[in-house]
């Protein structure tokens, strides 16, 4: 029986979701905000939370079973030297989703997961937008395509006359 245990399980096995999960921690200290289902991203601010709460404590214990979930020095450096400083006198609600629009492909519900007090500048500008131009530089001169001229339009049995018939050698 299911009795009192929290969280979701995600379609996943145990050591698939908390992979995935770690990773996604990961990559929202990283990036500041990551884009995911709504279920994955309720979850992920969970663990995300606790992790905060260990690097607010800052004992050489949170500090290994920080490590314990991302399983990655840096990001626990970060966690503990950048991150958590920015929370110190908040007391909960380190995330927040942000509901989008469902995904095209299979209509799963879509979600922002961010920290809900970025670095100055906000979060990096995601690798999907295109790089801006700027005024008055100088651009590769485009030459006008090419117009071919136009073909009589074939009728269907003249089309096929070509795959029927060998042509004569010249």
């Amino acid at each position: 029986m299911r009795h009192a245990r929290n969280g979701r399980r995600l379609s996943r096995p145990s050591e698939h979701r908390e992979a995935m999960l770690a990773n996604m921690a990961k990559n929202l200290l990283r990036h500041g905000r990551i884009r995911t289902t709504v279920a994955k991203a309720k979850e992920t601010s969970r663990l995300f939370d606790r992790l905060i709460t260990l690097g607010k404590e800052g004992s050489v214990h949170a500090r290994r079973r920080a490590y314990q979930i991302l399983q990655d020095r840096d990001e626990v450096k970060r966690l503990f030297a950048e991150v958590a400083p920015r929370f110190q006198t908040t007391r909960g609600g380190y995330t927040r989703v942000l509901h989008l629009s469902p995904r095209a492909g299979d209509g799963a519900p879509q979600a922002w997961l961010e920290l809900t007090q970025l670095p100055a500048g906000g979060p990096p500008v995601s690798r999907a937008t295109r790089p801006t131009t700027q005024k008055g530089a100088p651009s590769a001169p485009s030459t006008p395509p090419k117009e071919e001229p136009a073909k009589k339009p074939q009728k269907f049995f003249e089309g096929l006359r070509g795959l029927f018939h060998r042509k004569q050698p010249a």
